[in-house]
Parts: C-alpha cells; structure tokens; sequence
C-alpha cells in the first residue's frame, strides 16, 4: 500500500510539474515569441487593419524605404563602425587585466573583480548624465569619439571577467611543460595560453559586441543630435513613421545578435558565459 502510494505521489508531482512547464512554454509563447512573429510580418505587409486576422496585403517596399532613407543608413553604418570598434578597444585594454587577476593572486583583487560587478548594478543614466558634464567640457558631445567611449564602460565587464575565467582554467603544468621545452614566454602564451583560452575570449566579444551595439541610453545621451546609432535611431521610428518601418528596423538591429548568438551557441551552453561569473 505504502509504495502505491508513493508512486501515485510521483506521478502527481509529474503533472504538476509539466502542467507549470507547458504554463511556462505558453507564456514564452505569448508574450516573447509572438511579438517577434508580429514584427516579422508587418516588415511585409502593406497595411494590417483591425478586426482583419490577416494582413491585407504583403509588399517589400518598407525595407526599400528603409535603405532609401539617409538617416537611417548613416544611424546602420555608425553601429557598426563603432561596436567592432569598442570591442577591440575594450579587449586591448581588459584582456591584459583579465589575465593578471586569473593568473596573480594581489591584493584587492576580489574587491577589484567585485567593484566592476557591483558598479554595473546600479541605474547607468545618472552615470551618463554625469559623464555628459565631463564630455562637455571636452567637446566630446555628439562625437563617435563620445560614443564609444560610453559603450565602452558597458563592456568591461564582460570583456575582464569571462576571459579572467578562460585564462585561469587553461592548466599550468602544460604552460610549464613547454617551458621546460625551451619555449619563450610568448610562445607558450602564444600557442597555449591563449588557444585554450579562446573560446571563453570568443564569447566576451560577443557579448561585448552585442553591448555596444545594443546601448541606447548613453549613446542618445551623448550622441544626439548629430551621432545616431540603430537603437538610438529607434526612439525616431517608433513615434514618427509607420509601423512597418519600425518592424524592418527592429530585425535588421536584432539580425546581428542573434547571428552571433548563434555562432557562440556551443560556447555558451558549455558554460563559458557562466563560468565567467563565478570568482574562485
């Protein structure tokens, strides 16, 4: 009696459990997939009238215009002149930091891994707004120069503490190994260090480019009215021009995230992202 008990116990908590999973899924569903199925066809549709379930007409001309307008062209070529541009940036000036707090135990330095975690916490806008003050008197508003200086702080973290991660889990005594060789400092760091580390480096400029090319906030802040990237230039399409065009800028801002998610797909879901995060 005891164990048929149990086993209708089991399997009631399996229902349970797939009645929240399947609620969970339909959810995602609703809320998160289908506005990007909405997105993705009014980038093609004419016009879509309520209480019509379909589109009353389909039609390329919105991504035409798209091209065709020089505003938007110049706010899709900025974007991507400066988040290459902030991503090497941001890896000449953190990987080095990266590899001395994975590979040297000073002082202060989980209080200096901590401090960069802990000053991404707080709302960034009142940091911009300070920065702005230093920017004016600088004359770095409404620069490139201002701009990638602001999408540059948001990538430091990913860019310092997923390599950090990289770098302190590729094996020492292989490093001593080569070395013991006759191999140069660099050739070791050249040929191991750094190839074993690469994925996890590979993931931190993905995530680093996709900070840099997804910041609105501090670009608008800076940027306007003369420097426009593609988030920026969103604020514009949403409140002025129709819906349609919004859409096909929507897909054309998310196209290279996801493109790039996916070609970090399997360093990511082996756990180079999480491992970034975790202070040993």
């Amino acid at each position: 009696m005891a164990k048929r008990d149990n086993g209708l116990n089991l399997q009631s908590s399996n229902l349970i459990t797939r009645f929240f999973i399947g609620l969970f899924v339909a959810f995602m569903s609703v809320f998160i997939l289908g506005p990007l199925f909405w997105l993705a066809l009014q980038a093609f549709t004419t016009t879509w009238t309520f209480p019509n379930i379909k589109p009353d007409g389909w039609t390329l001309i919105w991504w035409r215009r798209v091209f065709e307008t020089p505003s938007m062209v110049e706010a899709i070529r900025n974007s991507f002149i400066t988040a290459p541009i902030v991503v090497l940036l941001s890896a000449v000036i953190c990987l080095p930091a990266a590899y001395a707090a994975a590979r040297y135990n000073y002082i202060g330095r989980r209080v200096f891994l901590i401090g960069m975690f802990a000053a991404n916490s707080f709302p960034k806008l009142g940091l911009f707004a300070s920065i702005a003050t230093l920017f004016y008197a600088l004359n770095l508003m409404g620069t490139m120069v201002g701009v990638i200086i602001i999408q540059l702080l948001g990538t430091i973290i990913y860019m310092t503490w997923i390599p950090a991660a990289a770098f302190a889990a590729v094996p020492k005594n292989l490093e001593e190994a080569a070395r013991d060789a006759g191999a140069s400092k660099f050739r070791v760091f050249r040929g191991i260090t750094l190839r074993m580390a690469a994925p996890g480096i590979f993931v931190a400029m993905v995530m680093s480019f996709i900070s840099a090319f997804d910041e609105a906030q501090g670009t608008y802040l800076v940027g306007a009215p003369s420097f426009f990237t593609m988030p920026t230039e969103m604020y514009a399409l949403v409140l002025t021009y129709p819906v349609q065009i919004a859409a096909v800028f929507s897909i054309l801002l998310a196209a290279p995230s996801v493109l790039l998610i996916g070609l970090a797909r399997k360093q990511i879901i082996g756990g180079q992202l999480a491992e970034g995060f975790q202070i040993k």
